[in-house]
């Protein structure tokens, strides 16, 4: 069987990261490369360097991979659409629910495989506590909280704090738990001088009552990527930086001093960091939408699922503005 020829549009500080991946993906074959801006991270390789998704879509692709900012997608999308070309888009989907909802619309009746990068949900810490959390070992879920924290990145021009990180913390709590969000509550701050928010706080209830806060910011000067979730049993701890989870269980041991007995809350028990194989969250994404395309089963993050998040993101934003609670009202394609 031939390679799946393959071809990325925007060589920034992502696209240079898939063209790495793309380059030595088995199965597949990355014919060219596009970027108005040129190849400036020297990425291609001697592959052509196009300037426009025509001249990518005339080397005949069976797939690509659009890393373009944010306010270009739905057009590229469509394009590819009409051509008949399957495609995975950087997260998030779209700017609008508007526009995230003409791009699945144009894959589904052109009956092509659509994703949407949303890199976190092949953190292996991830992967291996949504495994975890089906295997009930913290039996009924309470709460999730996530910190997302870090410096500003100047590649970012497009879109404030909520689009760009705060739609992985939406789609991760909603993937790991397979419950979407039905409220949300939120406070933004603009710090830096931009027209976009740069801090966001959140709190959210998901359909199945689990109790949700995120706080995410371009304002700190350390990197943090957490995801706790507390339950019956204890508390998971993912660290997606390092990968690495762990597990605090609720303790089993009697409490002799009478003043923190008196307390009816749970008590410290045993850590567990789990040993877990730890691929590159990136290489398994494109290895799960090959195998999409080629037609076989695979964990992809659906054009539906996209559109879902940015209407929760919308939301988040909407609720900072009017300073209220926002319901999220699901609508079908």
């Amino acid at each position: 069987m031939a390679n799946l020829r393959a071809g990325l549009i925007g060589l920034g500080m992502m696209g240079r990261h898939h063209a790495r991946v793309l380059a030595s993906l088995d199965g597949v074959d990355l014919v060219a490369v596009a970027d108005p801006g040129g190849d400036k991270f020297g990425v291609a390789s001697g592959r052509p360097v196009h300037e426009t998704i025509e001249q990518l879509i005339a080397e005949k692709l069976d797939y690509c991979m659009v890393a373009v900012p944010t306010q270009y997608h739905a057009e590229i999308a469509k394009s590819l659409a009409e051509a008949g070309v399957h495609a995975m888009i950087e997260k998030p989907l779209a700017g609008s629910s508007a526009e995230a909802t003409e791009i699945a619309k144009a894959f589904e009746a052109a009956g092509l495989v659509g994703a949407v990068g949303h890199i976190e949900r092949y953190n292996p810490a991830l992967q291996a506590l949504r495994v975890r959390l089906e295997a009930g070992e913290l039996g009924d879920i309470y709460q999730i909280t996530t910190r997302r924290q870090g410096p500003f990145p100047a590649r970012i021009a497009d879109v404030g704090v909520v689009l760009d990180l705060a739609t992985h913390d939406i789609d991760l709590t909603a993937w790991v738990t397979q419950s979407p969000f039905v409220t949300v509550a939120a406070q933004s701050a603009h710090k830096s001088g931009r027209q976009y928010e740069d801090l966001i706080a959140v709190t959210g209830k998901l359909a199945d009552g689990t109790v949700t806060s995120h706080l995410v910011n371009w304002l700190s000067p350390m990197k943090e990527r957490l995801t706790v979730v507390t339950g019956e049993k204890g508390a998971f701890i993912a660290d997606t930086l390092t990968a690495d989870l762990t597990f605090h269980a609720n303790g089993t041991v009697v409490t002799a001093w009478d003043d923190v007995a008196h307390f009816r809350g749970v008590s410290e028990g045993d850590m567990v960091r789990y040993a877990i194989s730890k691929p590159e969250p990136l290489r398994t994404e494109h290895e799960s939408f090959r195998d999409a395309v080629l037609g076989k089963e695979a964990d992809i993050v659906t054009l539906q699922q996209g559109l879902t998040t940015v209407k929760v993101a919308e939301a988040v934003l909407q609720s900072a503005a009017e300073a209220r609670t926002v319901t999220i009202v699901g609508e079908s394609l």
